[in-house]
């Protein structure tokens, strides 16, 4: 079954259910928490608070969607056979009450199975279930658990009962809509979510029924066609295959990795340029910039003298134009990447020939031919690695450092202050780029204390904190050195809770009533009388000035660079977001 055939089909399941087909909306959100759109219920946020109306907007309370989205977190892992940066999401969403034009539990599930089983035809044999088993706080959800075994006809075998961790959504915060999940796998595979918002959270953690539940799903378009055509991985799908087929045309004996990468990214590119975004230095821009960039790099490293901007721009449309017409304005998309390879070819010309006046590459030169050509140290990697011999990436980011401290120097001198935009003796930030990068680090450290807490026990506490736009440093008690498998587990909690989409959350309390919320807090900090208190979902929970990100997919991927000693039981840990 080709990926169209999918997509058509979903819709018009749905449609045929009295849902509304909403178009996706753009991949730049209008949200801005968000760098761009990360999930198919992101459009949809306004009308699960009461904001809006969708039966004034959709002539419905049931709405379903093909949406694009990008996760900015993946773009180094993509190359491997799962990775992608692009992707689509399917879904249907209901806002409203069941009997009064919404639905829920026994709706969704059974709807979801009808799909699976009679329109995609997968045997019913291959299907298992999750379903939200309880925790003492909130009750096993008994609901989804009968309509699977009653209504669907699985044995208990087939439905497993699983924690808060897997099969319960939010809240987005101290309180809000929350609710547990049903998750349906396929030989082992999970490829549909579905969440039902059936509680409110109150801040003293205690809940209640919602007044009007609510159903988001969202199924994976690029894993289930993955499972319908057979195929060892996406990039074997028709939504790659003549893309990837046209690459290695055009260079017969690439790598697997190096085809993966251009395809991924030049798709990537196109969606984003196809809905507005341009090549730039700064936010959502530069996510474009360093995709296309690497592109540019791969070319010249392999030395592919095709026109891939041209084929793909092509390519993509041929396989996308019916389903998101925009990317049928093929000549417009074309200029704006040819635009932006002119400029990096401007670039990169003048940085080649002073590449070329060394045998060997020192950090100092790596930084200098970074801030005079604007050749990162990643492309010099992939350009000349034998150049580089002995150099690594933490040579090249002191020489960064010690330029921003002279940088600084300067603004100290030029208007007589300390320079620095943040500098809250925890956060320190010299410009607006750096204040971004330090906020991002800062909801990062928090996490980092409540995924030690996790996995090593209480006995850590904080000790000391110092954060800056290049890492985070974190000193806390703990009376030995973290194994190698310690430290993964820590690292891996944290990316975790980053890529569960968590809202961040803030409450102004006094400190005794503050204390009592359970909240971790700087035991060597005098604290005011009242003190705000920020949460990241129900992972995290501090006293904090802030400042934070609004959602933790907006800090990246979190990478632990370094632990090390600082006393008699004392470690401190470095770590970095990209």
């Amino acid at each position: 079954m080709s990926s169209q055939e999918i997509r058509k089909k979903f819709l018009n399941f749905f449609k045929e259910k009295q849902h509304a087909v909403v178009p996706s909306s753009s991949l730049i959100p209008d949200d801005p928490s968000v760098l761009l759109t990360t999930a198919g219920m992101q459009q949809f946020k306004p009308y699960y608070t009461g904001k809006a109306d969708a039966l004034k907007d959709f002539g419905s309370q049931n709405t379903v969607s093909a949406q694009k989205c990008f996760r900015t977190s993946d773009i180094d892992e993509v190359g491997d056979k799962t990775h992608l940066t692009f992707f689509e999401m399917l879904g249907n969403f209901s806002f409203g009450l069941p009997g009064q034009d919404g639905y829920f539990k026994k709706s969704a599930i059974q709807w979801a199975y009808e799909f699976i089983v009679n329109v995609l035809g997968i045997s019913r044999e291959r299907v298992t279930v999750t379903v939200f088993g309880g925790d003492g706080e909130i009750a096993e959800d008994q609901e989804s658990f009968r309509i699977w075994q009653k209504e669907i006809g699985f044995p208990e075998s087939k439905i497993a009962r699983r924690g808060r961790a897997d099969n319960f959504w939010g809240p987005t915060g101290s309180e809000g809509p929350c609710g547990p999940t049903t998750e349906i796998y396929v030989d082992g595979v999970e490829i549909w979510n579905l969440v039902f918002n059936e509680y409110y959270q109150n801040p003293d953690k205690s809940f209640k029924p919602l007044e009007i539940p609510g159903v988001d799903t969202g199924m994976g378009l690029e894993r289930l066609a993955v499972m319908l055509q057979g195929a060892d991985n996406v990039f074997e799908t028709d939504l790659f295959h003549p893309l990837i087929s046209k690459i290695q045309d055009a260079k017969p004996g690439l790598e697997d990795r190096v085809v993966r990468v251009l395809a991924d990214h030049l798709r990537a590119s196109i969606f984003l340029v196809a809905d507005g975004l341009r090549p730039s230095n700064k936010e959502a821009g530069y996510i474009l910039r360093r995709l296309l960039r690497r592109v540019l790099v791969y070319q010249i490293k392999y030395d592919i003298h095709a026109e891939l901007f041209t084929l793909a721009v092509e390519v993509v449309r041929e396989i996308f134009g019916d389903a998101y017409p925009e990317v049928n304005r093929g000549d417009e998309i074309l200029a704006v990447l040819l635009d932006e390879k002119t400029k990096f070819e401007k670039a990169l010309a003048l940085g080649v020939k002073e590449i070329e006046r060394y045998d060997r590459i020192l950090a100092q030169d790596a930084f200098y031919i970074y801030e005079t050509f604007g050749l990162p140290f990643e492309l010099l990697q992939e350009l000349v690695p034998d150049k580089l011999v002995g150099l690594n990436k933490e040579d090249f980011d002191f020489q960064f450092k010690k330029h921003q401290a002279i940088s600084r120097a300067g603004l100290e001198k030029k208007f007589g202050g300390h320079g620095l935009l943040l500098d809250t003796g925890e956060l320190k930030a010299a410009t607006p780029e750096e204040v971004e990068k330090v906020t991002r680090l800062h909801t990062a450290t928090h996490l980092l204390q409540a995924a030690l807490r996790q996995a090593l026990g209480n006995e850590v506490k904080q000790m000391g904190s110092d954060i800056t736009a290049e890492r985070t440093r974190f000193d806390f008690s703990f009376s030995r050195k973290l194994t190698d498998e310690e430290v993964r587990q820590v690292e891996d909690l944290v990316n975790k809770q980053i890529q569960k989409d968590l809202a961040v959350s803030c409450v102004e309390l006094p400190i005794e009533e503050a204390k009592k919320t359970g909240a971790l807090y700087f035991f060597k900090e005098k604290y005011p009388a009242a003190v705000k208190v920020y949460s990241v979902g129900d992972f995290s929970k501090e006293f904090c000035g802030g400042p934070h990100v609004t959602n933790t997919l907006i800090i990246g991927k979190f990478k632990i660079i370094k632990q090390e000693a600082v006393g008699a039981g004392v470690r401190r840990i470095r770590a970095t977001v990209n």
